[in-house]
């Protein structure tokens, strides 16, 4: 099986949340569950625009490779190594909104401070992690280059969402 398609999910998985915290904080009411659904999906549908870019580029390192199976075969070697540090990411943001859900309200709440706080501020730094592991996996710069641009990608999602939705005081 490729990574490909998990790489994906991540990343929509990680738009959605980036366009939900675009809008946190934003409104002071108590019942914003829809808006809070909405802002989710703006990120989730600017996500899934900004991740053809990735895809766009592997394809056309496809289509003008000399040798077509080993820049596959790079591609798929620099994935998975860009899978497994985001995947370690992903673990410790689940476990975080894990305990945040099924702790007592004081417990979860640190939980929540303590641990989606911090981890929201090293995304960028589990991406670079990404791209690293992606060209010491044997991807080569084919998959440095992907890789890069994937990450670029999801980390323009929060500020696209926020500039275009919500940048004015509502």
């Amino acid at each position: 099986m490729t990574p490909a398609l998990p790489l994906l999910l991540l990343g929509l998985v990680d738009s959605a949340f980036s366009g939900f915290r675009a809008y946190a904080g934003r409104d002071a009411r108590i019942r914003k569950h829809r808006r809070n659904v909405r802002s989710a999906g703006r990120g989730l549908a600017v996500g899934a625009v900004l991740l053809l870019a990735p895809a766009v580029v592997a394809g056309l390192l496809l289509v003008t490779a000399a040798d077509r199976e080993r820049t596959y075969a790079d591609l798929t070697a620099g994935a998975l190594g860009y899978l497994l540090p985001l995947a370690v990411y992903a673990a410790a943001v689940l476990l975080s909104l894990a305990a945040y859900f099924t702790l007592p309200f004081r417990a979860g709440t640190l939980a929540m401070v303590i641990g989606l706080g911090p981890l929201t501020l090293l995304r960028p730094l589990a991406v670079a992690t990404a791209c690293v592991c992606a060209l010491l996996n044997g991807g080569g710069t084919p998959s440095l280059l992907v890789g890069s641009v994937a990450g670029a990608a999801v980390l323009c999602v929060e500020p696209l969402v926020h500039r275009r939705w919500y940048g004015e005081v509502q």
